[in-house]
């Protein structure tokens, strides 16, 4: 366990001092916003709700082509698409490939916002205040209402996006140790590395529970969060793990 701890805190060093790159991450791909509005709020939302089993660069560089097209900026607006047609949606999401399934992406997008205007005003920070910006009151509350919130209720892209708003927001949240390892494909890769799990294990059809909850074990009363591992073994692993601990 102690090597294991060792290990972690080099790695968390390595990334803050830039040995392990990640100078730009996926979500730094975003427009420049006056402030901590609503926009900058929705923008980091509903793309994230895509952000399943693709490439995380390609994603938010496709959200800001978007952004950025005058005929295409309304789809961050969830008033203004749910006045779209279907055909409408579509063409907007998959113009720069935000939407890489026609049919299936624009429909959980179309249900989020639905979900934050019925629920929020169509304003995410409204989620937050309602819950009093406490991390274990959102993901609770999220996961009691999981068909309103398609794929953001999913174990690890919740807990991404709840770390994405800690660090691209201005939001002070409270309970931020509850935002678990978000255990996507790096971060189990490492795990294995780093001998958390075994390689059959990855088969496992809870691997990603199994993964969240022996980190949590492992860092209890370490001072490090288990959301502070997930970009230095993402890093780590998406560079083939090149830099020897």
């Amino acid at each position: 366990m102690k090597e294991i701890i060792a290990k972690v805190k080099i790695l968390i060093r390595l990334y803050k001092e830039g040995s392990l790159g990640g100078e730009r991450m996926p979500e730094d791909s975003r427009p420049e916003f006056k402030g901590d509005c609503k926009e900058k709020y929705l923008y980091l939302t509903l793309p994230m709700a895509l952000n399943y089993q693709r490439n995380s660069y390609k994603l938010w560089e496709s959200a800001l082509q978007t952004w950025s097209d005058q005929q295409c900026e309304e789809v961050f607006n969830p008033f203004s698409v749910l006045k779209m047609s279907e055909t409408e949606l579509r063409d907007k999401l998959t113009k720069y490939k935000v939407a890489l399934q026609p049919n299936k992406q624009p429909q959980i997008w179309k249900r989020l916002c639905q979900t934050l205007i019925d629920r929020f005003h169509g304003d995410v920070r409204v989620l937050f205040k309602k819950n009093n910006n406490d991390i274990l009151k959102i993901k609770t509350f999220i996961l009691q209402n999981k068909k309103e919130f398609p794929y953001l209720s999913g174990a690890k892209i919740l807990n991404y996006w709840l770390y994405v708003m800690t660090q691209y927001t201005e939001t002070k949240f409270v309970n931020v140790q509850e935002i678990s390892v978000a255990p996507d494909t790096h971060v189990l890769q490492a795990s294995v590395k780093l001998g958390v799990v075994a390689e059959e294990e990855l088969k496992k059809n809870n691997i990603r529970e199994i993964v969240s909850e022996r980190w949590k074990e492992i860092l209890n009363g370490t001072g490090i969060q288990p959301i502070d591992i997930h970009t230095p073994f993402w890093l780590w692993s998406r560079s083939g793990f090149k830099v020897e601990i």
